[in-house]
């Protein structure tokens, strides 16, 4: 086997991990009693599986911008319209206990004097419906905005600006009253998921290990994509995009696939962190959030995978420690100046740094260990 196959040692070791505290964390929220020191709150069991639905959607961007080339700062959209469709079946499931009572509308619906509900809202009350439309959604439009898009040949920071535009776009629509979505209040108040209660100890230790399967899936996607020749024909692409299409590639194409499946994860991310926090409003289309999610891959390492997912943990931890008490106007400089330390003293971000001092120690203990060719014999001369 070479280096290169699907699962290294560090993929291994990462998946490991990942699986592990999976397991670990609802185990000790569960088993152990309060009182016990290795017990973990259920306060924080929401936050780490927050951390692990940003993990995946560091990863779902490291995809497209590490081994594509497609830089993307408005994949906080894809990310939001998953979480609203996952809103969307939680308030379907709240019915009578809602303010008002109301068995079909939604509290917001029957405060702004909605008369009924929307078609777009029929069959948010089946989970499988909102589980398709948590990934068709955020596909559909990457898949359209793609299209147009590669096939126009934009590139570039002409892309990034689009991309930004495009999630600023859905951020007016969706503050809204009328566009059906709770306007600037967003969806909120959710009572039940499956059944059962999503306030519920279980509920939230259950959700943190689903958050944890999904990127652990999406891990193993992402990296059995790099790692075959598709992955071999997207890195070609990104560095060096029209020598590809010389080659009789076609460029567009791969970009809009591996552009759509991005979507489709950031759109798995969304619907797993909105029932943990509780609430999906327009805010989460800011283009702030998704530049800052571009940050999170950059600090852990661009085109690594389990750099994008370590980067988007360490960053949000810092955030919620800096941003509490007294440091809390700090964070924004605290973030910047991350994120200029580690493009002039990390350019290859955390992850990345180490792989490749880990390969130049390899490569020189190779030299050193190789046997020393013979001297050459001078030539016999010649008989006079």
């Amino acid at each position: 086997m070479t280096r290169n196959r699907m699962l290294d040692r560090g993929a291994m070791a990462f998946l490991i991990v990942l699986i592990a505290i999976g397991v670990t964390v609802p185990l000790l929220n569960l088993m152990l009693p309060p009182s016990s020191p290795f017990h973990v709150p259920t306060y924080l069991v929401a936050l780490f599986g927050k951390y692990v639905c940003y993990g995946l959607l560091a990863l779902s961007i490291d995809l497209i911008w590490g081994y594509a080339g497609i830089l993307s700062l408005g994949h906080g959209a894809f990310f939001a319209l998953g979480g609203y469709a996952m809103g969307m079946y939680l308030m379907r499931q709240i019915g009578t206990r809602g303010v008002y009572a109301d068995p079909i509308l939604p509290d917001f619906m029957v405060f702004l004097n909605w008369p009924e509900l929307p078609i777009y809202w029929y069959f948010f009350d089946h989970f499988w419906y909102a589980a398709i439309m948590v990934m068709l959604v955020p596909g559909t439009l990457a898949f359209v905005f793609g299209w147009f898009a590669f096939r126009s040949r934009v590139t570039g920071v002409y892309l990034s600006i689009i991309t930004q535009a495009l999630t600023y776009a859905l951020l007016l629509g969706f503050f809204r009253n009328d566009f059906g979505f709770g306007g600037n209040n967003g969806l909120t108040d959710f009572k039940d998921i499956l059944g059962f209660n999503v306030q519920a100890q279980e509920t939230r230790a259950a959700l943190f290990a689903a958050s944890c399967a999904a990127l652990a899936v999406g891990f193993v996607i992402c990296r059995a994509l790099v790692t075959s020749k598709f992955g071999k024909i997207l890195v070609a692409i990104r560095d060096a995009e029209a020598r590809t299409r010389f080659l009789g590639y076609r460029a567009e194409a791969y970009k809009v696939f591996v552009f759509t499946l991005s979507a489709c994860m950031a759109g798995v991310a969304g619907a797993l962190y909105v029932p943990q926090v509780g609430i999906i409003n327009p805010s989460e289309f800011s283009p702030a959030n998704s530049i800052e999610a571009v940050i999170w891959v950059a600090v852990g390492g661009r085109g690594t995978l389990t750099g994008a997912v370590i980067g988007a943990v360490l960053v949000n931890y810092a955030k919620t420690t800096f941003t509490t008490g007294m440091l809390a106007p700090y964070w924004l400089f605290v973030l910047g100046g991350m994120f200029i330390a580690v493009t002039l003293l990390l350019p290859r971000g955390i992850v990345g740094t180490w792989q490749y001092l880990a390969e130049r120690r390899r490569q020189a203990t190779t030299a050193r260990a190789a046997p020393m060719p013979p001297p050459s014999q001078p030539a016999s001369r010649a008989a006079e």
